[in-house]
């Protein structure tokens, strides 16, 4: 993958504001004041985030597929999420004690803990654990434009679920999926200006993350900087109720 160029470069601490007009209205953005007369973005250039969250351009989902998976009951957990699964009316009758709460953190199975405990095995449920990783690709033919994202249940090493079969657990478990991780680009039309925008760019030690981010037609996919793909995702995850094509495409992969 090729790392995008960027349009500024940092060489003060200081602030600017740098208008950036488009079709609907001026976006004002705070970026780091490294030049002195930066760039204007083209008024008809496209916006990445704003671009992959307008439900009113016909977006498509490709290739979306599972990466990993997790989907297991065998695994252990700290003996404090076994005994937290009982009833109140169990916990009443079997308080924490000092010898129980050295053993707050101790990952173990369901039967060991009700051992412990001093209960019959079979009373501590065995939760599903689940963890799916995945990919698609969303596209534009008008716009020439696809973007490949990754998508998760969950940030954690796995996601417990209380249910008695595997495919509700994993329903329940994607009631709430989220994009992570890397944002790759595709782009190949070359009549329009793509540009990515993080309008709170990050500061490093060595160097302030660049606010604007020009996208150069390729026939092959960019992967974006890290500020520029949390961007996306963060713009994503706040609409991402207004966008069902995500979710669909995702839930049937699962079936």
């Amino acid at each position: 993958m090729t790392t995008l160029p960027t349009q500024l470069s940092s060489n003060s601490d200081s602030n600017t504001l740098l208008s950036i007009t488009t079709e609907s209205a001026p976006i004002d953005i705070e970026v780091p004041d490294n030049s002195a007369s930066p760039k204007l973005v083209d008024p008809n250039a496209i916006i990445l985030a704003e671009a992959l969250t307008d439900n009113a351009i016909s977006w498509r989902i490709h290739n979306c597929k599972v990466t990993e998976k997790t989907v297991t009951q065998d695994k252990p957990l700290p003996f404090l999420y076994h005994y937290d699964s009982l009833d109140d009316t169990i916990k009443q009758a079997n308080p924490l004690t000092p010898e129980l709460l050295a053993h707050f953190n101790t990952p173990m199975t369901p039967n060991a803990a009700a051992k412990l405990i001093g209960i019959e095995e079979g009373i501590i449920a065995s939760p599903w654990h689940v963890k799916i990783i995945g990919s698609l690709v969303v596209f534009s033919e008008a716009l020439q434009l696809a973007v490949r994202l990754h998508w998760t249940n969950t940030g954690k090493a796995t996601q417990q679920i209380y249910t008695q079969n595997q495919a509700d657990a994993i329903s329940a478990a994607f009631k709430d999926w989220q994009f992570f991780g890397r944002v790759d680009v595709l782009y190949k039309n070359n009549k329009q200006t793509l540009v990515s925008i993080d309008e709170q760019p990050s500061k490093t030690h060595s160097q302030p993350a660049e606010a604007l981010l020009t996208i150069e037609p390729s026939s092959d996919y960019q992967q974006l900087v890290a500020n520029h793909a949390l961007a996306v995702i963060i713009k994503l995850e706040a609409d991402k109720v207004d966008l069902p094509w995500f979710d669909k495409a995702i839930l049937e992969r699962l079936e």
